[in-house]
């Protein structure tokens, strides 16, 4: 074959093959929209290139206290599947309500996490801050994980060989911590932070958590900054001798700053509890987030 006739033959081929590869290329993606940073960045985890992730809210944004606006209506009318935290996180159910309104299958990420609970006035109410625990976090996953497989069951086995490598990234996260707060010792193990987000993390590594705000940051139950909540906050900093307190990326700081005056402590640093940080920060995602929060609250406290 001559060269000439060899190109037009390779021509010819690539010719025939565009419309193919065109195809493969311009597959549509499935399109998830979920309510916050965290849950977001699970579910890119676990969907890949397959999926489109789009989160309600922007890094530093109160889930407690948000308000849908009609974009977000738009926005979940064009989803394949919805995904929240759940247990009240999203104020007055603002991500239930959304699915609900455009008729979306919805995945509740605290699905089958041990809930600890807050006694409001005789009101229990589960604490949603469950994926401040990366023991918790591997629940959300598989959580997500089942929830794309159903949208997509093509693809079932890819999504759970994502899903198991990131639990086990989640596994070795859970040890690190343990060596991390080791430093502490047990009697300094008090976190106190703006609202009670941290239950889930105490719990886990041996702290006491103490907070003004209760347990959301909103108007529901039990939620709100009370005179009896900040007099036993600072009382509390006191009887432990607590040298640091923590402020949050997601709250305004200045209630935490006067009990840290009124107290004659510190404020050691800004926490990152219902939000992660803005793209391009070390707390952008889960793992760089945790680890963050850890690295100021062993500085601050041992």
């Amino acid at each position: 074959m001559t060269r000439r006739k060899l190109l037009l033959s390779l021509t010819a081929m690539l010719t025939i093959a565009a419309p193919v590869f065109g195809q493969q290329d311009e597959e549509k993606k499935f399109r998830a929209i979920c309510s916050t940073t965290q849950v977001a960045d699970f579910t890119r985890e676990i969907g890949g290139d397959r999926w489109q992730v789009d989160c309600v809210l922007a890094p530093g944004q109160d889930p407690h206290t948000y308000e849908i606006k009609p974009g977000d209506s738009r926005m979940v009318a064009q989803a394949d599947i919805c995904i929240q935290n759940g247990w009240h996180l999203e104020g007055h159910d603002w991500m239930l309500n959304l699915a609900k309104d455009a008729n979306k299958p919805l995945v509740t990420c605290v699905t089958g996490v041990k809930p600890l609970d807050f006694d409001e006035d005789g009101t229990i109410v589960e604490d949603p801050h469950a994926w401040l625990s990366p023991i918790n976090a591997a629940i959300y996953v598989r959580n997500i994980t089942e929830g794309l497989k159903k949208i997509d069951p093509q693809h079932a086995g890819e999504y759970d060989a994502r899903a198991d490598y990131y639990v086990t990234q989640l596994r070795s996260l859970h040890s690190w911590i343990q060596r991390e707060v080791n430093k502490i010792p047990r009697a300094k193990r008090v976190l106190i932070s703006h609202h009670d987000a941290f239950q889930y993390f105490a719990t886990a590594y041996g702290f006491e958590s103490a907070a003004p705000a209760g347990w959301s940051t909103g108007d529901e139950i039990g939620a709100g900054i009370t005179p009896q909540r900040r007099a036993e906050v600072v009382e509390s900093i006191r009887s432990y001798k607590v040298k640091a307190i923590f402020v949050e990326t997601s709250v305004n700081p200045e209630v935490v700053r006067q009990i840290a005056r009124d107290a004659g402590v510190t404020v050691a640093g800004a926490l990152y509890a219902d939000s992660m940080g803005p793209v391009g920060s070390v707390a952008e995602k889960y793992f760089g987030m945790m680890r963050e929060n850890v690295i100021k609250i062993v500085g601050g406290l041992k």
